[in-house]
């Protein structure tokens, strides 16, 4: 198998050799080139034609971002951020990952970028003008009293926006696992809160889980659990990686299962690797309804399908279909209903 062919794009000829570095660790990882602005690396792509590219944030002249919408509107291809853990890189992350970045990573430490190099090189794209515009809210919608599980990984920000975006504001309560670094999920659920008619919080132990309320888990520190009986609560729980990952969407659905058994309904989105499968397929034997989004929609079809393949998923759906899918499974009885 021919090795990840790389650019590498960043303002600081430090921070490129150190990338250039963690990358070149591995056999299946090939650095083609480096740049040092984006009119650099626009001319870089043009001559090298790399798989993926790894993008700094704050550079001069055009800036990451502004870099970032060019390329997938005229020239799609997968990128990874590259950004400091501070709240505004954060923000900023957050606000590529909305524009198709496939995924983020945080310096300096790097966590993964190797493996995430790899899943970004087999990711499907869309050009921004392409992308799912999401449906106006469900009116008149009225929950039940069911509670709705979601996780995500890889391209997981842009379905979440697809999909949450959809919701009205009494949208059944709902809980997220989406694979990110710290301090980003708290700006990924501003973000939400600011563009959804539900109310969008990360989630903070011991918080009441509610209808028309949605809950992060936050990102790096803690698992997110489900806990209680009739009135549910989010738990944060400081215990190991699970299949790599704090938070780990088998923890989230797991304890679903074990909380709200047929009051539940789980949905795995787009995402590397198989986290999500085991914990799915808990709550499909407790009772619940479960939909695993397919192949042609997702950014990398690694979560899914471990799901769907595991015997996990119920139905499988569209990204455009899922929310709809979603609240009606979710949705309380019609009056007069037997």
């Amino acid at each position: 198998m021919k090795p990840v062919r790389v650019l590498v794009v960043d303002d600081s000829a430090t921070m490129r050799g150190i990338i250039t570095s963690v990358l070149q660790r591995d056999p299946g990882v090939e650095v083609v080139g480096s740049a040092g602005d984006a009119f650099d690396a626009r001319e870089a792509i043009k001559r090298l034609n790399p798989d993926v590219l790894t993008l700094d944030i704050e550079m001069p002249g055009m800036n990451g971002i502004e870099f970032l919408e060019k390329i997938m509107r005229l020239r799609p291809m997968p990128v990874i951020m590259v950004s400091t853990l501070t709240q505004a890189g954060a923000a900023v992350t957050v606000e590529a990952l909305g524009l198709g970045a496939v995924d983020c990573v945080a310096k300096p430490d790097f966590d993964g970028l190797v493996d995430k190099v790899k899943s970004a090189a087999t990711a499907r794209l869309r050009p921004l003008g392409e992308r799912l515009r999401p449906a106006a809210p469900t009116a008149g919608y009225r929950a039940g009293n069911k509670l709705l599980a979601i996780g995500s990984s890889t391209g997981g920000v842009e379905a979440l926006l697809t999909v949450i975006s959809s919701f009205p504001a009494t949208c059944p309560a709902t809980v997220i696992t989406q694979h990110m670094p710290a301090t980003f999920t708290s700006s990924f659920a501003a973000r939400l809160d600011k563009m959804c008619a539900p109310t969008v919080v990360e989630a903070s132990d011991g918080a009441p889980i509610l209808p028309g309320h949605i809950y992060l888990a936050p990102g790096g520190v803690a698992h997110l659990e489900v806990q209680g009986t009739t009135a549910l609560r989010c738990r944060l729980v400081e215990s190991p990686l699970v299949n790599g990952h704090r938070p780990s969407v088998d923890v989230l659905f797991n304890s679903v299962a074990r909380a709200c058994g047929d009051r539940s309904v789980g949905v795995i989105l787009t995402g590397m690797g198989r986290d999500g499968a085991r914990g799915l397929l808990a709550m499909r034997e407790a009772g619940a309804h479960t939909i695993g989004q397919d192949e042609a929609t997702c950014v990398v079809y690694g979560m899914p399908k471990a799901a769907f393949e595991l015997g996990a998923v119920e139905r499988q759906k569209p990204l455009s279909k899922i929310a709809h899918a979603a609240l009606d499974l979710c949705a309380a009885p019609l009056k007069g209903a037997v």
